[in-house]
């Protein structure tokens, strides 16, 4: 289990082994059928984005899950390749000028965080859990917002109790800080099932 200084302390269900080993089950399972069936989106998807900017396919991302590990999340490149070239990690807008035209489309419909399946795979991640930030960003985080750190007794996921209340990107930390906690709180095996089900059926 992990301590804060001076931060509430969770329930602490999933650092039950049992608990552990059935959401780790999900994920394996989750991860094989999600990487097949997204397998040639990915690859159509590829193609269009080196049509329109050629360079590399998929984009490698330095984020935090549990613990405050870090590891490279995958995604499918949907700006420029130089887009951080001059400023460096920037939070992402709403209308940013980086993105590609298929980018935008992309993230509409979240296609591109279809890769992330692998980081299921690999364990980096769950299907279902906080949204992994930049380390960056999470430094800043934890100066600015009051036991956000809490969010990482819990490994990162592709989806989260906070997206499917349409809180990612740039929208309150507070509000999703709040939505992560309760999810941590409150997990079951049937609250992740009801979180995949709204994600893929909004």
């Amino acid at each position: 289990p992990m301590h804060f200084e001076n931060k509430p302390r969770l329930n602490g269900k999933l650092d039950l082994m049992h608990n552990q080993t059935a959401k780790r089950a999900v994920d394996i399972l989750g991860g094989i059928v999600g990487l097949i069936l997204s397998a040639p989106l990915i690859l159509v998807c590829g193609i269009l984005i080196y049509l329109e900017s050629p360079g590399l396919i998929i984009y490698v991302q330095r984020r935090e899950t549990s613990n405050r590990r870090v590891f490279n999340m995958y995604k499918l490149r949907s700006m420029r390749v130089d887009a951080e070239k001059e400023s460096g990690p920037v939070w992402p807008k709403h209308d940013d000028d980086r993105l590609l035209r298929f980018g935008t489309f992309m993230r509409k419909y979240n296609i591109d965080e279809t890769p992330q399946f692998w980081n299921v795979l690999k364990g980096d991640m769950s299907l279902v859990g906080p949204r992994p930030e930049r380390p960056e960003f999470v430094e800043i985080f934890n100066e600015t917002v009051e036991h956000y750190n809490l969010r990482h007794t819990c490994k990162a996921g592709m989806t989260g109790w906070a997206v499917v209340h349409g809180l990612r990107g740039d929208t309150s930390l507070e509000e999703r800080l709040k939505y992560d906690l309760y999810y941590i709180e409150n997990w079951s095996l049937l609250l992740d099932f009801r979180i995949l089900a709204m994600t893929v059926i909004p």
